[in-house]
């Protein structure tokens, strides 16, 4: 299980959060020793939802590009209002979903 501890968002910017540790390039995409960053839990799993590791891998290992992500971008603005408190329910995206059907 992932180490977690309070502290704030890198993605969302949010306080007093659950973090965990995102690899910004996947670990089975070689990224085990490359830079990490803290994420809520929730934009933790967003991440995860909405792009494959091989995404991530190729034009997502930044944190300033994930944020500026037209697909987050809306996301983290309104997460960014949430209180820590809130569970949030996240599910995969249509696209991703229609990518792991052919796979």
């Amino acid at each position: 299980m992932a180490k977690r501890e309070i502290g704030t968002c890198e993605l969302c910017g949010r306080e007093e959060v659950e973090t965990t540790i995102h690899h910004l390039t996947p670990k089975e995409m070689g990224g085990t020793f490359l830079l990490k960053a803290k994420l809520c839990i929730a934009c933790h799993k967003q991440v995860h939802a909405v792009y494959t590791n091989e995404e991530l891998a190729a034009r997502l290992s930044t944190i300033e590009g994930l944020k500026q992500d037209k697909k987050l971008k809306s996301y983290v603005k309104w997460i960014r209002k949430q209180p820590a408190s809130k569970l949030v329910k996240t599910r995969k995206s249509n696209e991703r979903k229609r990518k792991g059907r052919y796979l």
